[in-house]
């Protein structure tokens, strides 16, 4: 893959797993704007962000000389932490509900 190309589908990626991430971290805030789906909505956008940055992270090592990727690294923490909080809650409605 060509520089340039690389440059921008790792501007692209990066970008769009920092919004994800943005989003499942409200989310995690307010899990009461979409009910009872939050937990999952959420693991989903954190699993979205993992996906997206790392795989930016892998076009630039790739492909790019000297790559740096802070940005994708800090997208990338982003949606551990999503996945973390979201996790918790996920498991705290499935124990809720085995346990009557």
């Amino acid at each position: 893959m060509p520089a340039e190309n690389a440059r921008r589908t790792i501007r692209i990626l990066t970008w769009i797993g920092i919004a994800t991430g943005v989003i499942g971290g409200l989310l995690v805030a307010f899990p009461n704007v979409i009910g009872d789906a939050s937990p999952w909505v959420q693991l989903a956008l954190g699993i979205a962000t993992l996906v997206l940055a790392f795989r930016a992270r892998k076009i630039g090592i790739a492909a790019i000389e000297g790559f740096d990727g802070r940005l994708s690294l800090a997208a990338a923490l982003l949606g551990f932490l999503v996945c973390f909080f979201a996790g918790q809650a996920a498991f705290g409605i499935l124990v809720a509900v085995a346990n009557p």
